[in-house]
C-alpha cells in the first residue's frame, strides 16, 4: 500500500511540473465536436482521426461557452515548438473490470493510473511528435468465466489456459492480465509525419478513430493501445471540376503491425500480425452536412506475403463464395448527416466480416455478418440561476451479434476468424467498438456545458457477448438442456455522473462515479427472473495543467 501512494504523488508531482494537450476523445475534442453541432465550427477530418488530424478551429468565438479557458487553455506554441499538455488519469473498480475507449491502460479490479505529455517539433511541412504513455493497472483479482476448452493444450499453459476469452474460437482477450500489479509503456501519439497542402504521409503510432460513432465505432478505436502504423493520403480536400466544386474528399491508405499479449500462447512465431486498412470520406457539395465514410482492412500473419493484401484492399469481391479467402477481412460504411440550423446530428455505421456470398446471395439475405452503430445527438441552449448553458442529447446504440444465417453454419463472432486465432485485438484489447465482440450497447447521455466546465449524466447498458451462448443452439436439437440457455445472458448496465471543472486558467479537473451492475456476470442464472449480481464502484478523476 504504501508503494502504491509513493507512485500517485509521485504521478500528481510530476504532473503539477509539466505542459499538455488533449487526445481523442478528451474533453476538449469533445467540446469542440459538440460546437460542430451548431456550426461554431467545422471538424478538420471526414471519417480518418488521429491527434494530428484534430486541428480544430473555433469559427464563432463569440458563440464558444468556454472561450475565457481557451484564452489561457491552447497548447503554448513557440514559434516551430508545441509542448503537450500533461495528461493524469486516476481510477478505482470495486469489484471487478469496467472502462472502454482507454488506450494503453486496462482498467482492471482496484487502482489503476494513466500518464501522458509531450512535445511537437514543426518545420516546412515536417511534424515530429513526441507523446509517450505510461499506465498502471493494480489488477487484482476478481471471479471470471473459466476460459474457452481449446486453450487446455499445452501451448495455452499458465496462459491463455489461465486468464483467456471465454467466447467464441481463441481471440487473444484476457479476462485477467496476469496475477499482479503491472506497468505499461507506450510511445502512444508520436509520430513523424510530412504534409504539403492536403497530401500527408506520416510514420508513427498514433492513435486512430474511424467512422463516425461517438462510443462504439466498429472498425477502428482507440480502446487498444496504439501501436506502429504507417499512412499515406489526402486530409479533406475540394473536389473541383472547372469551377463546379463536388465537396470534399478524404483517402487515407495505411498498414501497421499487431502485438499479442503476454497471456496468450507460448509460440513466439505469431507475435505480430499485419493490419492494411484503407479509408475514404466525402462531404458532397450538394447535400450540405451530409458526409459519408468508407472503411476497410485486413488482418494477416506477420510474413512477406501479407503484403499483397495492400492491393487486395482495392479489389472489390463479387460472387466468390469465399474463394478468396485468403485475409481476414471487414468493412465498414457509414455516414453522419448534420443540421446546425437545428442543431442535430444523426449518424450510422454498417459493418461487415466475412466475404461476399454473391448480390443473389445479398438480396436474398443482405444481412449476412452485418452489425451496426446507430447514433443521434442534439443540442440545447438554456439559462438558468442567471446563468447561460448549453447542452447536449446523445443516443447511441451498437448491435455486433452474429447474423441469424450463421445459426445454419457454424459458430461465428464478428471480432474472430479462423486464420487469425489471437482475433481483432491488440495487446488483448479490442481494436474495435470497446464493448467488445458478440454483444450489443444502447447509451443515453446528457452533458451540460458552462463558462466553468462541463456536467455529464448517463445511462448504458450492455450484453458484452451474446454469441458465447448463442453456439449452444449449433448443431443440436432442440432438448430442455439447449433451451435452458435462453436464462443465460449477461447484462452490465451502468449509470454515473462526470465532470470538468476549470479552477484557474492553469488547472483543468475532472471526476466521475459511476455504479455498475453486472447481471448474471458467469452466465450461469438459475432461471430468468432469478440470477446472481455483481455490484460495483468506478471512481475517476484527473487534471491536466495548463502553461
Amino acid at each position: 500500500m504504501k508503494s502504491r501512494l509513493i507512485f500517485l504523488f509521485s504521478l500528481i508531482f510530476f504532473h503539477l511540473l509539466s505542459f499538455s494537450q488533449e487526445k481523442i476523445l478528451s474533453d476538449i475534442d469533445n467540446y469542440f465536436d459538440f460546437l460542430v453541432l451548431d456550426g461554431a465550427t467545422e471538424r478538420p477530418y471526414l471519417s480518418f482521426r488521429t491527434l494530428s488530424d484534430s486541428k480544430w478551429t473555433n469559427q464563432s468565438s463569440a458563440s464558444s461557452i468556454w472561450k475565457e479557458n481557451f484564452e489561457t487553455k491552447s497548447n503554448k506554441k513557440y514559434k516551430s515548438i508545441i509542448i503537450y499538455n500533461p495528461d493524469l488519469l486516476l481510477t478505482y473498480n470495486g469489484t471487478s473490470p469496467y472502462g472502454q475507449n482507454d488506450g494503453l491502460l486496462w482498467q482492471g479490479k482496484g487502482l489503476n493510473a494513466y500518464f501522458s505529455t509531450g512535445i511537437r517539433y514543426e518545420k516546412k511541412g515536417f511534424e515530429f511528435t513526441l507523446k509517450p504513455e505510461i499506465a498502471f493497472s493494480e489488477n487484482r483479482e476478481f471471479p471470471f468465466m473459466p476460459p474457452n476448452a481449446v486453450f487446455n493444450a499445452e501451448l495455452y499453459k499458465n496462459k491463455a489456459a489461465i486468464y483467456g476469452y471465454y467466447g467464441i474460437h481463441y481471440i487473444d482477450a484476457p479476462q485477467r492480465f496476469g496475477n499482479k500489479s503491472f506497468f505499461n509503456f507506450s510511445w502512444g501519439d508520436s509520430e513523424l509525419r510530412y504534409t504539403s497542402k492536403s497530401f500527408t504521409v506520416g510514420i508513427g503510432t498514433q492513435y486512430l478513430w474511424l467512422g463516425p460513432a461517438k462510443l462504439n465505432p466498429i472498425i477502428h478505436s482507440n480502446n487498444a493501445p496504439s501501436y506502429p502504423r504507417f499512412d499515406i493520403g489526402v486530409r479533406p480536400v475540394t473536389l473541383r471540376f472547372g469551377n463546379w466544386s463536388a465537396g470534399k474528399i478524404e483517402a487515407r491508405l495505411w498498414l501497421g503491425q499487431l502485438k499479442e499479449s503476454a497471456f496468450f500462447d507460448h509460440d513466439n512465431t505469431n507475435n505480430s500480425r499485419l493490419i492494411s486498412g484503407l479509408s475514404f470520406g466525402y462531404a458532397p457539395s450538394f447535400i450540405k452536412g451530409l458526409t459519408i465514410s468508407a472503411n476497410r482492412n485486413f488482418l494477416c500473419q506477420w510474413d512477406f506475403k501479407s503484403l499483397l493484401s495492400i492491393p487486395d484492399l482495392f479489389f472489390i469481391p463479387g460472387n466468390i463464395h469465399g474463394g478468396r479467402d485468403t485475409w481476414d477481412q471487414r468493412a465498414s460504411l457509414g455516414f453522419n448527416y448534420l443540421l446546425p440550423e437545428s442543431g442535430f446530428e444523426v449518424y450510422t455505421e454498417i459493418g461487415l466480416n466475412d466475404y461476399s456470398p454473391g448480390l443473389d446471395g445479398y438480396i436474398r439475405y443482405p444481412f449476412h455478418s452485418m452489425v451496426y452503430t446507430s447514433g443521434a445527438r442534439k443540442s440545447f441552449s438554456f439559462n438558468a440561476l442567471n446563468k447561460h448553458y448549453k447542452g447536449e442529447l446523445l443516443l447511441e446504440i451498437s448491435n455486433l451479434e452474429m447474423s441469424q444465417d450463421f445459426q445454419f453454419q457454424w459458430s461465428s463472432t464478428f471480432y474472430s476468424h479462423h486464420l487469425i486465432t489471437q482475433g481483432y485485438t491488440n495487446q488483448g484489447q479490442w481494436l474495435g467498438a470497446g464493448n467488445g465482440t458478440g454483444g450489443n450497447s444502447q447509451y443515453l447521455g446528457f452533458k451540460t456545458y458552462h463558462s466553468k466546465g462541463l456536467f455529464n449524466i448517463y445511462i448504458h447498458r450492455q450484453n458484452p457477448d451474446n454469441d458465447y451462448i448463442y453456439q449452444f443452439s449449433l448443431g443440436t436439437e432442440n432438448t430442455e438442456d439447449v433451451k435452458k440457455n435462453i436464462r443465460n445472458f449477461k447484462a452490465v448496465l451502468s449509470s454515473g455522473i462526470n465532470g470538468v471543472y476549470f479552477i484557474n486558467s492553469h488547472i483543468q479537473f475532472r471526476a466521475g462515479l459511476s455504479y455498475v451492475v453486472e447481471h448474471n456476470p458467469l452466465y450461469n442464472a438459475i432461471r430468468w427472473e432469478k440470477t446472481s449480481k455483481r455490484r460495483s464502484v468506478h471512481l475517476e478523476t484527473g487534471f491536466i495543467y495548463n502553461l
